[in-house]
């Protein structure tokens, strides 16, 4: 055990402070407490006189009730009083002195055989207040002898009570209550005192193991107070060095994986470039050699050099196409553009995107039917959203076959709305359906190139969904497939 431990410390100091408070008290009653007595008898004494006054002022004074007023007042501060007139006539006389001791003492004032008696302690124009000790009975009194409106005599006393004898019955009622009192306070000083150090014990066993590196030790103890504050600090730090050193210890890792990572970005770089040259080298190779063919004069006849340049137009104009998607979905994945969220009719979108695709699908030969039931509001991005549907029904119309249907159906739930867009058709392979999302990526490249497309439609739609936290995807059928996607119709 520790010679200086913090338990010890802290239960001398407490109990040499009790010790201390008690005998302050001592010695303040053993000096001090006859002192008080005397003022605040000499304060009874005053207030009596202050009482008989105003009764003598308003003459009430001799009546019944002025007088058990009195005599209330006397029986309450202990004190002996006569008053009297000019005549030698009683007014007022407590009960307590009726066999006239008191009134003999006056006359012995008027007379001047008591003017020297006893200590003087307070001198009035209207009277005196002595200290004496009466020789008869051999008892110290108070006594205040003097006049009241300047004619009437009074004289008035309260026995010191042996005020010694009770200082020194307090001073033994102190000794015991504090022997008492520091056994106890011993008693409560250690039990507190091992609530404290215990935990701060604990706290330096923690710290002891953390030191040796071994992170499993917690602070267990609780509380609210500061050294439960400390705990929850240590448990912290531990916490803090061990996630620390365990972030060292795994640094050649993460550095593998940095490497990796940095390789696999540069390989998506490189097939992202490779996906881009094959898109453009077949555009670019049909207008070089249809532009080397007008140049040439390959075919003189208008119509051989209009075809020659519809040509070159149409895949100027899907390259053109290409570059712009790229754009736009390079703008969505590192989220460079803006959403404006707002509440706008999905159903009178819907119809506007079939109305500016209404050649696409007569050339197509396909039927649409659109089952709404009026309007549906929505909260998104107005313009991102007809990209979504337009790139659908786009799709759709290129890969309609068979009965060459296309329905389009809102279906609503309880927060939100689920478009699809159903092509009839043949379904796509399975092991395709994961990656129709992705970047340039065909599952018929002779069909997709006979009709325009470059493989980013798709990917544009699954970056505006993501940037809309929203749902998609695909769904095989028997005799087609179907794409949907989710919106909210409530703006929680």
């Amino acid at each position: 055990m520790m010679k200086r431990s913090l338990k010890r410390q802290m239960t001398v100091v407490f109990v040499g402070l009790i010790i201390t408070i008690l005998a302050v008290m001592f010695v303040t009653n053993s000096n001090f407490l006859e002192q008080y007595y005397v003022v605040y008898k000499m304060e009874d004494l005053t207030n009596m006189y202050k009482a008989a006054e105003e009764k003598v002022k308003d003459g009430s004074l001799g009546e019944d009730d002025a007088n058990e007023a009195l005599n209330h007042l006397s029986e309450k501060s202990n004190i002996s009083a006569i008053i009297a007139d000019e005549d030698g006539s009683i007014l007022f006389m407590t009960a307590r002195e009726k066999n006239g001791q008191l009134f003999a003492q006056l006359m012995g004032y008027l007379i001047g055989e008591n003017q020297d008696e006893g200590k003087l302690l307070k001198h009035r124009k209207n009277y005196e207040l002595r200290r004496i000790t009466d020789p008869s009975n051999d008892t110290e009194y108070l006594e205040m002898w003097g006049y009241i409106n300047g004619k009437d005599l009074f004289i008035m006393r309260t026995p010191m009570a042996g005020i010694r004898e009770s200082a020194s019955l307090a001073n033994k009622f102190l000794l015991y209550m504090g022997c008492i009192a520091i056994l106890i306070s011993s008693v409560l000083v250690s039990y507190f005192s091992r609530k404290i150090t215990e935990p701060v014990l604990e706290l330096a066993e923690i710290s002891k193991k953390m030191a040796n590196l071994d992170f499993d030790a917690k602070y267990v103890s609780g509380g609210e107070n500061e050294i439960g504050i400390l705990g929850e600090n240590f448990n912290r730090m531990s916490e803090t060095l061990e996630h620390t050193i365990s972030e060292l210890k795994s640094a050649n890792n993460q550095l593998q994986q940095d490497i990796e990572q940095k390789e696999k970005i540069e390989q998506m770089r490189t097939e992202f470039l490779g996906n881009v040259s094959h898109e453009l080298k077949t555009p670019i190779a049909l207008i070089q050699g249809y532009a080397e063919g007008l140049k040439e004069g390959v075919n003189d006849d208008p119509e051989s050099r209009e075809f020659y340049c519809d040509v070159i137009m149409d895949e100027a104009s899907k390259m053109n196409q290409m570059v712009k998607n790229l754009l736009a979905l390079n703008q969505l994945e590192f989220g460079q553009e803006e959403l404006q969220m707002e509440r706008f009719d999905l159903t009178g979108l819907i119809k506007g995107v079939l109305q500016s695709c209404d050649i696409l699908i007569r050339q197509a030969e396909a039927t649409v039917q659109f089952v709404e039931n009026g309007p549906v509001y929505v909260w998104a991005d107005e313009f991102k959203t007809e990209q979504v549907v337009r790139n659908y029904l786009t799709n759709a119309i290129h890969h309609v076959d068979f009965e060459r249907r296309i329905e389009i159906r809102m279906l609503q739930q309880s927060d939100n709305v689920r478009v699809s867009v159903f092509n009839s058709g043949k379904p796509i392979p399975e092991e395709d359906l994961s990656k129709l999302w992705d970047k340039f990526y065909k599952v018929d490249k002779a069909h997709t190139r006979e009709y325009g497309g470059n493989g980013i439609g798709l990917s544009i739609v699954k970056a505006i969904m993501e940037s809309f936290h929203q749902k998609y995807g695909v769904k095989n059928y028997d005799n087609g497939v179907e794409f949907w996607f989710e919106l909210d119709t409530k703006a929680s």
